[in-house]
């Protein structure tokens, strides 16, 4: 059930964003190992940000899991997710924060009811 809410001050192409959507899937089922069947990856595009004074491209994400996040597995998930941002929208990594949330298994809901 990991799941990646990206936020960008970017518009995005539905090419673009369909590509993002499958490389984030693939990076974090991967970096995370859980199944893909259970990644769920948002991109929320054309938001205002300003970050550092600017309204130069930047992008906010928030990584939700149960189990598998750690200080290891999170600067991987940091790195990935960035270089997917830096090759697919051009958002430099100094642009870009992300927070790990590793929620209980009781606070996560799923098909009318919590993991």
């Amino acid at each position: 059930m990991p799941t990646l809410n990206l936020f960008t001050n970017i518009p995005v192409d539905a090419v673009t964003c369909s590509d993002i959507l499958k490389d984030a899937t693939k990076a974090v089922a991967k970096i995370i190992g859980k199944p893909e069947s259970y990644v769920m990856i948002l991109l929320n595009s054309g938001v205002p940000i300003a970050f550092a004074g600017t309204e130069e491209p930047a992008a906010y994400g928030e990584l939700i899991s149960i189990g598998g996040l750690g200080p290891g597995v999170n600067g991987k998930l940091s790195e990935t997710i960035s270089e997917i941002l830096q090759i697919k929208l051009s958002i430099d990594s100094s642009r870009f924060y992300i927070k790990f949330y590793d929620s209980p298994r009781p606070f996560f809901g799923y098909n009318g009811s919590t993991f």
